[in-house]
């Protein structure tokens, strides 16, 4: 236990008892705890045997390329290098597309669209929407880094 020498009282050489808490102790323990608890847990981990795929995926049938269609205004649409129109979108994307593979249903058909920076969103909404109306379902977006 520890002990005040001095902290006021009614005689100079006075003794009184310190009632606050010895931190060292609770210190120590702590520190043996923390090393036991450190040395028991990688005991405890279990091992798992996984069985992972190999490394080299396996030759499965040809993805067909994706068809890139840019918006760059309201009635300036282009398929690859091809500019259509909103009206010839749906027929110019199919023809597009079944030149590289026309087995392939259309919901699995991949279609990729970039909007120019200046346009409105309405119109680019509306080539999506107009995409999606007509079975193409797997639609990405292209951004562009706009420094």
């Amino acid at each position: 236990m520890a002990i005040k020498i001095g902290t006021g009282g009614s005689s100079r050489y006075t003794i009184a008892q310190n009632a606050d808490i010895n931190v060292t102790p609770f210190v120590d323990v702590m520190l043996v705890l923390l090393i036991i608890f450190m040395v028991s847990i990688p005991a405890a981990t279990v091992s798992i045997k996984l069985d992972l795929p190999p490394p080299q995926p396996q030759a499965g049938p040809k993805r067909p390329d994706p068809v890139f269609i840019s918006v760059m205004g309201p009635g300036d649409i282009y398929i690859g290098a091809r500019k259509t129109s909103m009206a010839n979108l749906i027929g110019d994307v199919a023809a597009a597309l079944h030149i590289s593979d026309p087995d392939t249903p259309l919901s699995e058909q991949r279609i990729l669209v970039r909007g120019d920076k200046d346009i409105a969103y309405a119109d680019f909404v509306q080539v999506i929407n107009r995409l999606q109306q007509n079975g193409y379902l797997k639609i990405g977006l292209i951004n562009e880094d706009i420094e």
